[in-house]
């Protein structure tokens, strides 16, 4: 009688972060019957929007910002407030019973022959077949090397430590930064009782309405997105002039490059939950960039000076991917991964990575669309293996 030995045991698919990205990949491969554990640094899912400040809502739709296999509540209404998020994607991992892994950090990740090695919290070593990097375009807050930033004191605070304005009330408030961000925390400042609110600029954004006559900026995003950069720049520019209102008064002329170059530069357009208006009301205040502080001053580009209160830097992230992976040559000059989704770097068969672009049709929905691209590509591999006599996942 023969017998065959058992197959040795299968090497699960890792996913290194539990927000939407990894979520939404675990459960498309749970789908395909692929094992796939989700391994996360925080306590619970989530753990970007659970630190969030309390206005924010997403700026997509509900019905285009679902994860695979589950829609968002109508009672979350179309935009979807911070909370409703988080309750959604716990509901998602208990819905797709996924496999999460708190308090599990990954500091390195290493190939192993046909493996990958993870190095972990508590000197754990746990080999994959495949790995998906999910640890978020926010990752790790940024600020310039400003001249004298270290002798400012507690006064400057990076926007990550934002919640709402109840702290500011009554004080001379400068924030730092024209993107969403910051365009959304010096409104909600403007509204909740700040004396003064100045923005500091630098480059001057694209500002488009979320909705225009009931149709949503993402919509056109989703439209546009595999046009001619030309032609999308044309388009936007006409449809600045119909939609938005010339600020240049207020210091915050029309953008100089077109909204598709920008947006191939990393910049996506503000949307306009409140500005616009706390601009036009005088409530929020156009300064220079700023340049550095001195003698407890915050210097602006224009040479002049201010002294407000506290200044809020709402002046981004880094991806923070170095670390973890900058020795296996996947990154770009920006460091970020030089291929996402579906596709893996050459040198690095079986990594994959998402969430790590900024796409003007919706952060949400794109990931949602990798997650189907990347288990349909992991579980055919695994096909591919099982045929050839090798276990993949």
């Amino acid at each position: 009688m023969v017998t065959t030995p058992p197959a040795p045991p299968l090497h699960p698919v890792y996913v290194i972060g539990g927000g939407p990205g990894g979520l939404a990949v675990a459960a498309a491969l749970r789908a395909r019957g692929v094992r796939a554990v989700v391994l996360e640094k925080s306590d619970a899912v989530g753990a970007s929007w659970r630190a969030h400040y309390d206005r924010l809502r997403l700026h997509t739709t509900r019905r285009l910002s679902a994860l695979p296999g589950l829609k968002m509540p109508r009672s979350f209404g179309r935009w979807v407030a911070r909370a409703d998020v988080v309750r959604y994607l716990e509901t998602y991992a208990e819905k797709h019973e996924l496999e999460v892994v708190t308090g599990v950090e990954v500091h390195r990740i290493e190939r192993s022959g046909a493996d990958w090695v993870l190095h972990a919290t508590g000197g754990r070593l746990l080999t994959g077949r495949a790995v998906v990097v999910a640890t978020g375009y926010n990752h790790t807050p940024h600020l310039p090397e400003w001249p004298g930033l270290h002798e400012y004191g507690e006064r400057l605070t990076h926007a990550r430590a934002y919640r709402a304005p109840g702290p500011y009330e009554g004080k001379d408030v400068l924030v730092v930064g024209v993107g969403n961000t910051g365009a959304e925390i010096a409104a909600d400042l403007a509204g909740g009782g700040a004396a003064r609110v100045r923005l500091a600029v630098r480059t001057v954004p694209h500002i488009v309405r979320r909705t225009t006559l009931g149709w949503p900026a993402q919509r056109s995003g989703i439209l546009v997105r595999r046009l001619p950069v030309f032609l999308v720049d044309r388009m936007g520019a006409l449809l600045a002039r119909f939609a938005a209102p010339d600020l240049s008064a207020y210091g915050l002329p029309r953008p100089d490059k077109g909204l598709a170059t920008r947006q191939r530069e990393g910049a996506i357009p503000v949307q306009d939950v409140g500005l616009i208006d706390a601009v036009r009301a005088g409530k929020v205040e156009i300064v220079a960039a700023v340049e550095g502080f001195e003698d407890g001053e915050v210097v602006l580009a224009d040479g002049s000076r201010i002294a407000p209160d506290a200044v809020i830097a709402a002046t981004g992230y880094r991806r923070a991917l170095e670390p973890l992976l900058g020795h296996l040559d996947v990154l770009d000059g920006r460091g970020l991964p030089v291929a996402h989704g579906a596709r893996s770097p050459r040198e690095a068969p079986g990594l994959y990575f998402t969430g790590f672009t900024n796409p003007i049709s919706g952060m949400f929905r794109e990931l949602a669309m990798d997650a189907e691209r990347i288990a349909r590509r992991i579980a055919r591999s695994r096909g591919t293996a099982r045929r050839n006599g090798r276990e993949l996942v």
